[in-house]
């Protein structure tokens, strides 16, 4: 039996069990706390700790789900690739960590999934060995290993409390000014994993990773580490400075990445792109203290973002390994189930009602409107809505229907069923997981009062940006050079704000230069003068003097003697 069939049979089995436990604890309301003592250090015990709770169970279960339709998948996908088992388990590895991550309420033990995900992100990324993936693993991996030190910094701060549990102090409150400090530099590691301005150029970047691995990679692992792990941090984040500054930050991430996606061209950038304005949404809400409002999102995303990828994938495939949209149009006649599907994901993530994005991104927008938020934030998320529903209305015109543009000599179709059977099992998540998630996670509905104004709202601005989106490309940009007018803020608005340029030249161009300058003047200088090679030559000339003396020569004695008498005779004068 091929490697992907049984690696999927295992991981669906494990979902069930992990679906199956998370039930039990919701009903029931309990949960496991596991720990082990490693070492202890001046009463600091330094523990493996695992939480079983119906959150982690349920993350748990739809992890592996979606990982075991992604093998499956990467079954016809990666067919004919040399390292066909070398991929399947780089990806069992990252699913691994993921887990670890999942399980771990311990800043010691959340390392090894952090880091895990980090390393096996690079060498995912790197996977197709070429001077394009290797920058951009490159960029992928300095970025992250930023949230890193961060998790690393928390840690040696956390030791002053006495213990790296930080469920122990999140529901009390954490005070003091080490405590504040714990919760910026998690705050700081959440948003480079989870690719928050300043950090957001990785995230499009990682798109040199096989598509398989994209689907995977954007719905429930790597970018939504940091996501879950402020959702499990977010009693702590009451009454701190670093929840402004995150609602800021993930609105202008949400604004950045849904105006980049209406410039883009690249069929796997503008999903990215996608992904990093639902994170924003998702950053944001957790911004304001409704923890559980994101989790039900962070799950609902997973189902049609993993589906969006797989569709994308499919197509991708069929045209001759083409990712300009530009070159695409009309594949809804030659690829009728692939183009149903990735009409039903891009409606769950416009928040068409009753698919699974409409019961999480509605009660969000709806929640957000009604909290204390200002104008800035209020602004950026209406605008954040309709840039969504804008993008996909255009990636549906280039790719979906209109003109063929593919050319002769193609062979688009959907004979491939291992691609088109884990698709079909998404798309029913895309249409029931939404309903099914808020029945399980919110027994009693949130009670919700607004104007008639404000609750059509999303609609509203959702109707126009799909309208702009289609017309516009349909009418101006597909037939004449209009956007050349504005060619400066199209430059602007497409390149994600200068970042990806900043990120790798403007920053790692400088700091190149910066470090090596100071190796020339401190490590090969100041420092070797005074350090090493200073230190060497006074120890080697004064062991030579202290050789002299201990020749027994009387030349030595009689000078020394001579010289001890002059010393004398001065100090009596």
């Amino acid at each position: 039996m091929p490697m992907y069939v049984t690696s999927m049979v295992f991981l669906v089995s494990g979902s069930l069990v992990c679906l199956i436990s998370s039930l039990l604890c919701l009903s029931g309301g309990g949960s496991y706390f596991i720990e082990w003592d490693i070492v202890s250090v001046n009463s600091s015990c330094v523990v493996m700790t695992l939480i079983l709770d119906w959150m982690s169970f349920m993350f748990l279960s739809f992890v592996m789900f979606i990982s075991s339709m992604v093998l499956y998948y990467s079954g016809e996908y990666m067919y004919g690739d040399y390292n066909m088992n070398r991929f399947m388990y780089l990806v069992l590895a990252f699913v691994m960590s993921m887990g670890f991550l999942i399980i771990s309420p311990n800043l010691i033990s959340i390392l090894l999934g952090w880091d895990g995900l980090g390393l096996v992100s690079y060498a995912l990324v790197i996977y197709y060995q070429n001077e394009k993936s290797a920058n951009a693993g490159m960029l992928t991996a300095l970025s992250n290993r930023v949230g890193d030190v961060a998790i690393l910094l928390g840690v040696g701060l956390m030791f002053s409390m006495g213990g790296w549990n930080f469920l122990f102090y999140v529901d009390g409150g954490l005070s003091g000014n080490s405590a504040g400090m714990v919760c910026g530099l998690v705050v700081l590691a959440a948003m480079t994993k989870s690719a928050q301005i300043p950090f957001s150029a990785w995230l499009p970047a990682a798109m040199a990773a096989p598509t398989p691995v994209s689907a995977l990679v954007h719905s429930s692992t790597l970018v939504t580490a940091g996501v879950y792990l402020l959702i499990r941090f977010s009693p702590a984040l009451e009454g701190s400075m670093s929840k402004t500054l995150l609602l800021l930050i993930s609105a202008l991430t949400m604004f950045m990445a849904g105006l980049g996606a209406n410039f883009e061209y690249d069929l796997k950038k503008i999903i990215a792109l996608s992904t990093l304005s639902q994170l924003g949404v998702m950053m944001s809400i957790l911004s304001l203290g409704y923890a559980d409002l994101a989790f039900f999102h962070l799950l609902a995303h997973a189902l049609f973002k993993a589906l969006l990828f797989m569709c994308a994938g499919a197509v991708i495939h069929s045209v001759k390994d083409y990712q300009d949209i530009r070159m695409m149009g009309g594949l809804v006649y030659h690829m009728p189930l692939t183009g149903m599907c990735m009409n039903l994901a891009n409606l769950a993530l416009c928040g068409t009602p009753f698919l699974a994005g409409f019961y999480s991104k509605d009660m969000i927008l709806e929640v957000a409107f009604m909290s204390s938020i200002n104008m800035v934030g209020f602004v950026l998320y209406v605008l954040a809505t309709g840039l969504t529903v804008c993008y996909t209305m255009r990636l549906v015109y280039y790719s979906l229907t209109g003109e063929f543009n593919l050319g002769n000599l193609y062979s688009v179709g959907d004979e491939a069923s291992i691609m088109t059977n884990p698709m079909m099992a998404l798309a029913c998540g895309a249409v029931f997981g939404g309903a099914f998630l808020s029945w399980l996670i919110f027994p009693c509905p949130y009670m919700i009062c607004m104007t008639l104004g404000f609750k059509t709202l999303a609609l509203i601005v959702s109707l126009i940006g799909g309208l702009i989106g289609y017309m516009l490309n349909m009418v101006v940009v597909g037939y004449s050079l209009s956007a050349l007018k504005l060619y400066k803020t199209s430059v602007f608005s497409g390149s994600m704000w200068f970042m990806p340029f900043l990120s790798t030249l403007g920053v790692s161009s400088k700091t190149l230069k910066l470090g090596m300058s100071y190796q020339l003047v401190g490590d090969k200088g100041w420092f070797e003068y005074y350090g090493g090679q200073g230190v060497y030559s006074v120890v080697m000339k004064g062991s030579k003097g202290t050789q002299v003396l201990q020749d027994n020569s009387l030349k030595v004695y009689m000078l020394s003697f001579l010289f001890w008498l002059i010393v004398l005779f001065f100090i009596t004068i």
